[in-house]
């Protein structure tokens, strides 16, 4: 016969819901309290260590590049635009030859970027090779930059991304290693 559930001589473990009961979670000694103090502890040192041993050494690394730079120019002597300045520690800065103008990728024609850049190279005969391949170099930025779109450029740190693009497209150009450095003296999309 069967069992009415309410039968109070029945005991509840002798039902079918015993089958589809859930048991208590038992306690586990602080188990559920051990990633958040880990968290706690672990992300501010994670931080520091960062800033500290990575962050900081490259924006000063970048400052000396740029007083590097500027150092370069206050010390070369050289006069008007288009001329190759030499810095104290070997290194010729060459500008390219006029601004880059392309279509932003993905807008339909309607925004562009403009670009003007110098190359830093090591050799004294950087210069003539620069100014021997301008078309060539010329072209390259083109196409590297306008493969951009306008989300690409707005990310962080793309900059960068695009001058070691623009490093790695001249020096294929030039030669291996040709090119050490670029400074993109104007880099704007209207």
């Amino acid at each position: 016969m069967a069992a009415n559930r309410l039968d109070p001589t029945k005991a509840p473990e002798d039902t079918a819901e015993k089958k589809y009961a859930v048991a208590a979670p038992k306690k586990a000694g602080g188990g559920t309290w051990i990633p958040l103090m880990a968290n706690i502890v672990l992300m501010p040192a994670i931080a520091y260590a960062l800033t500290t041993f990575v962050l900081v050494p490259k924006i000063q690394g970048g400052k000396e590049t740029a007083a590097e730079a500027h150092g370069a120019e206050g010390e070369s002597g050289s006069h008007g635009g288009g001329g190759a300045k030499a810095s104290v520690k070997g290194r010729v800065t060459v500008p390219l030859g006029g601004k880059v103008l392309v279509n932003v990728a993905g807008t339909a024609g309607t925004r562009y970027l403009v670009s003007t850049m110098s190359l830093v190279g090591k050799t004294q005969e950087f210069k003539d090779n620069v100014e021997r391949n301008d078309p060539q170099l010329r072209d390259a930025a083109a196409s590297i930059l306008g493969s951009k779109t306008l989300a690409d450029v707005d990310k962080p740190g793309m900059r960068n991304i695009i001058r070691a693009e623009l490093i790695s497209g001249f020096n294929d150009i030039l030669g291996k290693e040709s090119v050490i450095d670029i400074y993109l003296t104007e880099f704007a999309i209207q």
